[in-house]
């Protein structure tokens, strides 16, 4: 029996996202290891949860020395050294203020609890968010998302969505912000937050077009409606800056993380103090994906670069394992445009393609 008859006779399918039949049985750095002996390699850094790539050795010094001296395995009921610990880098990345740091399970709760304490901290029950966005699989977090994976949840009472700007179109932007303006006119007292992935991940890999988080950032503050980031697939280092949203230098009320926290599943919100943190010992392994001591972001940013040029293709040429995703690209030109919107802070999970239809010309984008 394969590992795949196995996994199907006692692993439920409702967590299953599965688009081709591969089944894992290890991996080292940007290279997974297949039941019959083949290598793969995993180019979406396993949808952004191994951001440092698999068995990361400093992260798997840090699980040891985690295991082998535990301070409690939660933080519910006693102070955990390594938690607060994390807190404290993570907040030292954020610019400091009068901040605390939620510490839950994955993204998912991380948003879920969001948009939770959001509107009962503020007495305001709607929430702003974005076509097409995917903000988790809970509850709080499916009600607020906008991708069409998530069609079967039900959806936040007096939710807002907006059209994310497509970046092709030079008006996209302003004419989102228009709608914004809008909608906090009508709306602005009874809308505690707004929600948005500085790049939208799931739903296309689109980067707004530059100054667009800036303007988003404007609009909800003078409406003292409140700025959420998801950053939980695109932050930490995989768009150039170590938070994607500092790209156009806004200072967002909450961030949320996810994902490559420590190549681990932890998630955590930053913010103000909600909820009751359940993750202790993670501490000691997530600062491994906060530092960035090797300078991870400038080496994506640098290879987004090269990227930005005309005619800019993609070729499979990994040349450093340490960092996934450094050394991926490499400029191909092919005498015509068959990349559209590469920005430095453009390289998370895959490439965008301007197709050709001999019918309709250059139509719309994809991710590959």
């Amino acid at each position: 029996m394969t590992l795949i008859d196995r996994d199907a006779g006692v692993i439920a399918g409702i967590e299953k996202l599965r688009f081709f039949d591969l089944a894992a049985v290890g991996g080292s750095g940007s290279r997974l290891r297949l039941e019959d002996g083949r290598e793969a390699l995993d180019l979406s850094a396993s949808w952004g949860a191994a951001s440092l790539g698999n068995a990361h050795p400093e992260i798997a010094a840090a699980v040891g020395r985690a295991s082998a001296d535990m301070p409690g395995a939660s933080i519910l009921s006693l102070v955990n050294g390594p938690a607060v610990e994390l807190a404290e880098r993570i907040l030292a990345t954020l610019g400091g203020g009068d901040r605390r740091v939620w510490l839950g399970h994955s993204g998912s709760d991380a948003n879920d609890t969001a948009v939770r304490a959001l509107t009962a901290a503020t007495g305001r029950p709607r929430v702003i968010s974005f076509e097409r966005a995917y903000h988790g699989a809970l509850t709080g977090s499916i009600a607020i998302s906008g991708h069409p994976a998530l069609d079967q949840g039900e959806k936040a009472a007096g939710l807002i969505q907006l059209p994310y700007p497509d970046p092709r179109d030079d008006e996209a932007a302003d004419a989102v912000l228009e709608e914004l303006e809008a909608q906090l006119a009508r709306h602005g007292e009874q809308v505690a937050a707004c929600f948005v992935e500085p790049i939208l991940s799931d739903g296309g890999l689109i980067v707004p077009p530059s100054g667009f988080l800036a303007g988003l950032s404007e609009r909800c503050r003078a409406h003292g409606v409140l700025l959420v980031c998801d950053e939980v697939k695109v932050g930490l280092a995989r768009s150039g800056t170590l938070h994607a949203f500092q790209v156009d230098d806004v200072a967002p009320d909450i961030v949320c993380l996810g994902k490559g926290l420590g190549g681990i599943r932890i998630g955590g919100d930053s913010g103000g103090p909600h909820g009751q943190p359940q993750r202790g010992k993670g501490g000691a392994v997530a600062t491994t994906a906060v530092d960035d001591e090797r300078g991870e972001a400038a080496s994506l940013r640098l290879r987004g670069e090269e990227l930005a040029g005309d005619g800019a293709v993609i070729t499979t040429s990994v040349d450093n394992e340490d960092v996934p995703g450094a050394g991926l690209a490499k400029r191909v030109d092919h005498g015509h445009e068959v990349a559209v919107g590469f920005r430095g802070d453009d390289a998370p999970d895959g490439v965008a393609t301007r197709h050709e239809r001999p019918d309709r010309g250059s139509q719309h984008t994809e991710p590959r």
